[in-house]
Parts: C-alpha cells; structure tokens; sequence
C-alpha cells in the first residue's frame, strides 16, 4: 500500500471510530436527562469491549478460507492477539479498520434498551452477540463466507454476487434486528406511550447525527482505493456522491412525511431522516447511479419515518427507533439493489437473479442476530437481571448506575 492509500486508511478509520461517539451523541440527546449518562456510556463500553475482543480473536473470526460454502467462522485461536501480522501494517491498518465496524454495530443496538438497562448486562451482551454474531456475519459477508459465495452457488456464472459494500446486513440489519429482540426481553419502559418520553436535548441529536454524517464518508468510502477489501479506486467518487445525495434526499423524504402526518418538521426528524439515508445507502453506495441513490433517500427517509411509528401499533418499547431505522434502512438498501445495482438489476439490464440472492442474505441474517440476540438476552434476564429496578428507572439510572449526573446544576 503506497503513502497515500495508508494515509487514507488511517484518516478512515479514525472517522469510523469517531462515529461511535457520534452514535452516544445522537442517543444520548433523544433519552431524558436523567439516562444521558448510561446512555452514553453503552456506546463507549462497546468501544472498550469490543476494540479488545476484536485485536484477540474477532478478526480471526470474520474471515473463512472459502473452501467449503458452510463454514460458520475463522477459527478464533488462528492467531490469537494478531501475533502473526505483527510485522505488517497493512494487514494492521486493515483489520484495525475492520475494528471500528465491529465496535458501531454493537453500539447501535443500545438504543433499543435505553432508559431501562444495566450497564453490567449491557457489557456481557455485548461481547457474547459480537463473539456469536458480528464476528461471524462479518465472515458470512466480507470473509469469503456463504453471502460471499451465494451467487455463484445459486446462479453459475451469471456473474451475481450479493452486494454490501459497506454494511447493510452485516451493521444494519444485523443491529436492527438484535435491537428489536431486545427490546422484547426487557419490556416496555414505564408509562410507555406515545408523547410521553421526549428528547432531553435536541442539539446534542443533532450535533450526534452531524459526527455520524461526517464519519460515514470513512464508512462508506474507507476501504476504496486502499485495497483494504480487494477493491480498486474507480469507484470512489460514485461513493461519495451517494453518500451525500441519499442522505440528502432522505432528509427531504422524513419531513415531508413528518409534515403531512404531523403537521410540522422537526429538527430531531431532519437528523432521524439523515441516518435513516446513511444506512440505506451503505449497502449500495458503489453499485448505484446517483439519480437513483437519490430516490433511494426519498424512499428510506419517508419509509422510516413511517416505520418508527409501528412499536406504538404492535407494542414493542424500541425507545430510540432502532428497528424503523436500521432495521427497516438496512432492508431497503440491500433489497434496493436487486432492482437497481447497476447492470445486474432488475430494472437497470439484469434479471431476477440479484434480488433473490439479495433477499435470501437480508433475511437469513435478520432470523440469525434476532435469534441469537433474543438467547441470550433472556438468559442474562434469567440469571443476573438484564432491566433494573421500576424505582430505578423512575429515579433514573445514571445516579444509580453510575453514580453520576449528566448535569450537575447549581445556584
């Protein structure tokens, strides 16, 4: 890797790594005043953890040597701590980016259980969905897993292969749906109803969603040019525009719908539609023209803030709208493409071949970190207690939790 693509690869990681906080930020304002703290904090203890497990056995995990289409994971013990790539840093730079993947899809699933949750439980969650889940779905996608493989194990040599460039299944779609059985566990927070909990701090989400827009240009475009993930620079400024004009485009989608439906756009709602963008487009930022990345936005802006509005219909407390936004983003991004990647979708030159493999991926992937999620989960319920005390709660978990406030005021 020459000086520049280095550069680059360090410049992109450390904008990944700097949308964790972003992602504490974005939470940690939409909670009340009395949760910002425990709020935050879950997004940092994702980045001790899972930063940790990452460098000792994850990133052993999420590759497989692609000789057999069911292998689950890389052995973990391959090469425990990176001792064997000591002496390279590209392999380094690399797989420290990868890191930053792992430690974001951990944190995002947060804000399913905010208000409610201890941190202790929180933490073992945690690391055993990163070590049974991420790490292997990373494999399936990225590692020459049986994502990676489908295409050409499905329809030989239609030249298809299942697109996610930087994320749908493997971050969204897999946070979305361990979020969403989470949010089943724990139950429905206190008073749980509509216009009842209220963002404490609506600068603070909007200065969250502007650290994660910032931080997704790493995201999406990180790994191009680098040769990080085998790829070439041609594609780079396809990326970027994407990344600009879906989550443009998604802005516009969410407030209209919040206008029409409410009869006012908000700013919480212009920063839900700016994340709601980010995600669809992650998937598909290299594999789609412009014009219809931008209709892509339109549609993931209006269709989420639609979907937030389901936990009120069926009754699941997803208190930060993790499963309409990630979940339901990451969807429409991966099934996007299969009507619209360029030159293999189905309206722009290919067949049906693409959205079949594109389904199969999202939804098997979706079925396994909510499965996985709801296990464990329950069993920390079970055993330990996973939600605190109702008075706890009431009194707010920071003071009890953690022993701090998040604004300490005085005379």
């Amino acid at each position: 890797m020459d000086a520049g693509n280095t550069a680059w690869l360090i410049a992109a990681t450390a904008l990944v790594l700097f949308m964790t906080p972003g992602v504490a930020f974005f939470y940690g304002g939409l909670v009340k005043a009395k949760s910002v703290v425990s709020m935050m904090m879950m997004s940092f203890g994702s980045l001790g953890l899972v930063s940790v497990l990452w460098i000792l056995y994850g990133a052993n995990m999420s590759a497989v040597s692609g000789e057999s289409f069911f292998e689950f994971a890389g052995n973990p013990f391959s090469d425990f701590g990176l001792a064997g790539i000591a002496d390279s840093s590209d392999d380094l730079l690399s797989t420290t980016f990868g890191a930053t993947f792992a430690i974001i899809t951990v944190a995002l699933i947060s804000g399913a259980i905010a208000d409610r949750a201890k941190f202790g439980a929180w933490m073992i969650f945690a690391g055993v969905w990163a070590t049974l889940v991420y790490f292997p779905v990373a494999a399936w996608v990225w590692g020459d897993g049986w994502i990676m493989q489908l295409g050409e194990a499905m329809f030989p040599g239609a030249g298809v292969e299942v697109l996610d460039y930087a994320g749908g299944t493997v971050v969204h779609i897999n946070a979305g749906a361990a979020a969403l059985a989470l949010a089943l566990v724990l139950g429905k927070r206190i008073g749980f109803q509509k216009g009842v909990h209220k963002p404490h701090n609506v600068p603070l989400v909007m200065l969250g969603a502007s650290i994660l827009w910032f931080g997704w240009f790493g995201f999406n475009a990180g790994a191009e040019g680098t040769g990080a993930l085998g790829t070439e620079d041609t594609v780079v400024g396809l990326i970027v525009v994407n990344t600009l004009g879906a989550t443009a485009a998604a802005i516009l989608g969410w407030l209209i719908v919040e206008k029409l439906k409410d009869g006012k756009a908000t700013s919480v709602g212009a920063a839900s539609g700016a994340v709601s963008g980010l995600v669809a487009i992650t998937p598909a930022c290299a594999n789609l023209a412009p014009g219809w990345a931008l209709l892509l936005g339109i549609i993931a802006g209006a269709a989420c803030a639609l979907a937030v509005e389901l936990k009120w219909k069926l009754g699941y407390d997803d208190s930060l709208d993790v499963v309409g936004i990630h979940l339901v983003g990451g969807l429409l991004g991966a099934l996007y493409l299969g009507f619209f990647a360029t030159g293999t979708g189905l309206f722009v030159g290919g067949g049906i071949e693409q959205l079949v493999i594109q389904f199969i991926a999202a939804i098997v992937t979706l079925v396994y970190a909510f499965v996985v999620a709801w296990i464990i989960g329950f069993a920390i319920e079970k055993t330990i207690g996973f939600r605190v005390k109702n008075e706890d709660e009431i009194a707010g978990v920071d003071t009890v939790v953690h022993g701090e406030e998040g604004y300490a005021l005085v005379d």
